[in-house]
């Protein structure tokens, strides 16, 4: 079997011999917390307030300590040390609620001529609002000018990690897992703690451990002082620490016969593991679960509705905690359409969920892919908490190759009206928003050094979904790269147009689940002989030798319908609409005629060439900004977009090759046929990838 060539030596990414000195500086570890010193204005701006953090030197809290050390050392690295004692101080005040934490975070931040005033209602506050004021200096802002005045629209503001106990991280793509379980409780890695610093810097207040698809070994005596090591030292920023639970963990290590919700001896065993819990972490946040999906146990192995398996665990959590219940479910059995399920098992249940149970719903109906529609359940369950569910980790986006920044994906879908009760923004405010995350053990966190921007974005975005992804890009590589303008005027707009790239690629025109088997890596359409139906790529393509696509209108699954009248209008046409999610809801003759004038079969072999001019033009645009970044990073990061430029090219002729094994159809004038013949393509195995 033939593996993946690596990719011929460029000219533009060559990388010279350095000094070992070069190599041993930046290396990402320190993400966006950096707080690089100033120049020109801004750095004069900063001098002449001459500020100094006017906290007393005993605060009353962690929490407060916190933030004054931050504030300290922030500004001491944003001024290089060159504050004047001489001169008259600028003083910043904390002024904040007696309470550590327990309001919303929320926090003010006001300016006069010589002091500056952080205010809000809990300790925790302080903290929030003094990581805000160093990201407004950080961007040259005068401090005289701050004025802040922020509510995060999301109480719920959760990283959910795939992480197992033995350190594998499932869909992990930066090393093995964060978490040392192993020398927990004795040993508490100092990264938990720069961990818990990145997160309170973003305002993220929740952190799920382990797996969704969930040991039960979390919920048993030995794990327990592991737990509380983390939660008290996470305490202290703002974040509440949540695990995955197995549904099934009362017969798996609690020595009982079934896992029936409605069977009192379940109930009663949750309620007491739920109190053995709380009694080490008063603040523990809850649980997550994944319940019948993908072989998980779940109530319906005993004839349960989710309802009947999440108000049990809810009852045994009590005004404590939440339990989080995801509406990730499929059934092999089912033969109409996968993305219909959710919708169908879900929308009956309405209003049978108890006040602290949230339904988890992914940002589209199908798993993550580069284009989905809006999940149909966002607007469709008015009486439940829904919060929405979006993947850090790129699993079907390249997984950390090259740049793939998320943030405008993720500002579409929640600002996309469900047509039933505002945008999804507004319907999740009650519940609020998760995300998968990208962190590992490399020493940059997140494998690839632009991955650090969707972390970034997340927080940002679930502070606030109203922030444009362009801020948030700008912020972001001023304090992660440089703020020279040169360097953000030429990578903001490479960032904000990486994710559509990535999709021109790898699923043109709403293709979806084209990738490998397991892995989830590089193309295989040709895929049709799994075991369950939808694992099969063939089965979302649909493709033959008349045409391409998933026909969910009326004459087909008629998954069209799930949605609000108003937004299906917008899908039914294949003529008028988004031809982003033309092939998701059609099924189209490769002839169809589309709106460029050209066929579908030329508009889409366009596409795919259209997005490897872009994965290469970004490879040659980075080599030109060599000299406003350091030599480690950028070195790091040509040789991540090589990859990514090398994997725009397999995808495209590994793609264009099997449609055509099928529509028999000539490629169109002038179009470069694909380097091998499509056996090459399917021969390749790639036991090594990460994730799986």
């Amino acid at each position: 079997m033939m593996a993946l060539a690596a990719p011929a030596a460029r000219a533009d990414v060559v990388v010279p011999d350095r000094s070992l000195s070069q190599w041993n500086g930046e290396d990402g570890y320190r993400l966006w917390l950096r707080h690089e010193p100033l120049e020109g204005a801004a750095l004069e701006q900063l001098r002449a307030f001459n500020p100094i953090p006017g906290t007393p030197a005993s605060p009353e809290s962690e929490t407060l300590g916190i933030a004054e050390s931050e504030l300290r050392e922030g500004l001491a690295k944003l001024t290089g040390g060159s504050i004047d004692a001489d001169r008259p101080r600028g003083v910043i005040r904390f002024d904040c609620g007696r309470r550590e934490r327990g309001g919303d975070g929320r926090f003010r931040v006001t300016s006069g001529a010589r002091a500056i005033r952080i205010s809000g209602p809990d300790h925790l506050s302080c903290l929030y609002g003094a990581h805000a004021l160093l990201r407004e200096l950080s961007r040259g802002v005068d401090p005289a000018t701050i004025s802040l005045d922020e509510t995060p629209a999301m109480s719920l503001r959760l990283l959910n990690h795939w992480d197992n106990p033995d350190g594998h991280v499932e869909r992990g793509y930066a090393g093995r897992s964060i978490f040392d379980w192993w020398r927990l409780p004795e040993r508490l890695d100092r990264r938990m703690i720069d961990y818990a610093r990145a997160n309170a810097s973003l305002g993220i207040n929740g952190v799920v451990v382990n797996n969704v698809n969930a040991s039960p070994l979390f919920l048993t005596p030995h794990y327990l002082p592991k737990l509380k090591r983390l939660a008290d030292a996470w305490r202290p920023y703002g974040i509440r620490l949540y695990i995955s639970a197995r549904f099934s963990a009362p017969r798996d290590v609690g020595g009982l016969p079934t896992a029936d919700p409605l069977d009192p001896a379940v109930k009663a065993w949750w309620n007491a593991k739920a109190d053995e819990i709380y009694a080490a972490i008063p603040d523990f946040g809850g649980f997550l679960v994944k319940a019948n999906s993908e072989g998980q146990p779940g109530p319906q192995d005993y004839g349960r509705t989710h309802a009947d398996g999440a108000n049990m665990l809810a009852a045994a959590l009590g005004k404590r905690g939440t339990v989080i219940w995801r509406a990730f479910v499929y059934k092999a059995e089912d033969e109409t359409d996968r993305v219909k399920q959710a919708y169908q098992e879900f929308v009956p249940l309405d209003g049978k969920f108890a006040g602290n149970v949230i339904v988890q719903v992914k940002n589209g109906p199908l798993d993550f892919q580069p284009r989905e529609p809006f999940h149909p359940l966002f607007g469709a369950m008015p009486r439940t908490r829904l919060m929405l569910e979006a993947q850090v980790t790129r699993e079907y986006l390249g997984q950390a190759s090259g740049i793939v920044y998320l943030a405008p994906m993720w500002s579409e879908v929640l600002g996309t009206h469900t047509g039933r009760g505002g945008t999804v923004a507004q319907v999740i405010v009650p519940g609020g928003i998760a995300g998968v995350a990208n962190t590992g053990s490399d020493r940059n966190w997140t494998g690839g050094h632009f991955d650090q921007a969707n972390w970034y974005a997340f927080g940002r975005l679930a502070w606030n979904p109203a922030l444009s992804p362009e801020r948030i890009a700008r912020e972001w590589a001023a304090q992660t790269f440089s703020r020279e303008p040169e360097f953000l005027d030429a990578i903001v707009p490479t960032m904000l147009a990486s994710a559509g790239t990535v999709e021109k690629y790898i699923a043109p025109f709403g293709l979806a689940h084209l990738m490998g088997t397991g892995h989830h890596y590089g193309p295989a359409p040709w895929v049709c002989d799994l075991a369950r139906p939808e694992w099969n790529p063939c089965y979302y393509h649909r493709a033959d030798k008349a045409g391409i696509g998933f026909d969910r209108t009326a004459g087909g699954s008629d998954a069209l319908a799930q949605y609000a009248p108003s937004v299906a209008a917008r899908w039914a046409d294949p003529a008028q609409m988004d031809d982003r999610l033309l092939l998701w809801f059609h099924h189209l003759p490769w002839q169809h005629p589309m709106r460029s004038g050209n066929t579908l079969w030329h508009d889409l072999v366009a596409r795919y060439g259209q997005g490897e001019a872009e994965a290469g033009a970004r490879s040659a645009l980075w080599a030109r900004l060599a000299d406003h970044v350091d030599y480690r990073r950028h070195a790091e990061v040509a040789a991540d977009l090589a990859t990514q430029e090398k994997e725009a090219r397999w995808w495209r002729d590994a793609s264009i090759a099997y449609w055509q094994s099928l529509n028999g159809l000539a490629l169109p004038a002038g179009v470069r046929r694909p380097d091998h013949p499509l056996d090459w393509y399917k021969a390749k195995t790639f036991p090594e990838a990460p994730g799986q």
